[in-house]
């Protein structure tokens, strides 16, 4: 009895015929894709992010000498990232009720977000009035008179940052605290920044610090400090390895001539007295081992160059041990 297909089994069996099952065969079917965001183009290569870690790794250690100074604490600051983000996508990242304020960076005219974690912000309001710097359970809004107290210390952030970019003769001046709403407006939603990210460590306290500065801000900065690599680098790597050799010529170094495992009874060390002899279960004739830095480099023996102590040098300490264990197996 003969099988009568339907026409879906038809259909199929003409697809398969005409495709030669190429749907099976083919991987670009099932190659994944993913929509592309045009606004992610250029972003921090490996080697300009180095630049740039290096570079604010430096603005984070002095800052935590500066507030901690200021505030007379154990205070820590050290980078966590730095990628390029939109100003949109920076806002997301941030708590509601927080701390933002802006940074006006003379003379590119540009404003910068600087933003601190409030449960970073009430410990050092009540270090500086007087308190023990304990941290709150409460998350509520700064009162005008804590904005007030804490602007000394965002001046102070933005001082230091002035400072890490002095290769551009930035200055950065602290405006103002900036409610949500002004926040949203301080820059383009879509306008690309240079996003970083530090921790903050005081006591038992630890937030966040992080800074939203617009790209034209850090491609100036990595173009100035390519153009100084750039001017550097022809000096050359070897004159300075062979300056660095010269000098390491003439530098002192611990030398020792004595004899490794030498023992002797305790009743020996504790019958000490001077004129005694005390005689180790070494011959004489057997060479001593030169220590360089505490480390057994050769064997040797005692000589005198002049009115010099000396060490004839007689052999490498691993050769020395492993002719001498040979000739104990023969």
């Amino acid at each position: 009895m003969q099988k009568v297909l339907n026409q879906e089994e038809i259909d199929a069996m003409v697809r398969a015929a005409r495709g030669g099952n190429r749907a099976d065969s083919d991987p670009v079917s099932h190659a994944h894709v993913e929509p592309w965001d045009i606004r992610r183009a250029g972003q921090i290569g490996r080697e300009q992010l180095q630049a740039i870690t290096q570079l604010h790794e430096g603005f984070a250690r002095n800052l935590t000498h500066s507030l901690g100074a200021y505030l007379r604490v154990v205070f820590a600051t050290a980078l966590v990232s730095a990628e390029h983000l939109t100003y949109r996508e920076f806002l997301q990242r941030i708590p509601e009720t927080t701390y933002v304020a802006s940074c006006h960076l003379d003379p590119m005219g540009v404003n910068a977000a600087l933003q601190l974690d409030l449960k970073v912000a009430f410990p050092i309001i009540d270090l500086l009035l007087g308190g023990e710097g304990k941290s709150m359970g409460e998350t509520r809004e700064i009162t005008e008179i804590e904005e007030q107290i804490l602007d000394s210390v965002t001046r102070i952030i933005c001082r230091e940052l002035g400072a890490a970019w002095q290769a551009l003769s930035l200055e950065a001046k602290f405006e103002e605290r900036l409610e949500p709403g002004e926040a949203q407006r301080l820059m383009p939603p879509d306008e690309k920044t240079l996003s970083l990210s530090f921790e903050v460590t005081m006591s038992d306290v630890r937030g966040g610090l992080n800074l939203a500065v617009p790209a034209t801000v850090s491609n100036a900065l990595l173009r100035k400090i390519a153009a100084e690599w750039s001017h550097r680098r022809p000096r050359g790597v070897s004159d300075s390895r062979q300056r660095l050799m010269r000098v390491l010529l003439d530098c002192p170094f611990e030398i020792e001539l004595g004899a490794k495992d030498l023992t002797v009874p305790v009743r020996t060390l504790a019958e000490l007295a001077p004129s005694n002899v005390v005689t180790f279960a070494r011959p004489a004739t057997e060479p001593a081992s030169l220590l360089i830095a505490g480390v057994e480099k050769f064997r040797a023996l005692p000589a005198r160059c002049g009115t010099s102590r000396a060490a004839k040098v007689l052999a490498p300490a691993a050769t020395f041990d492993s002719q001498d264990h040979k000739e104990k197996l023969q």
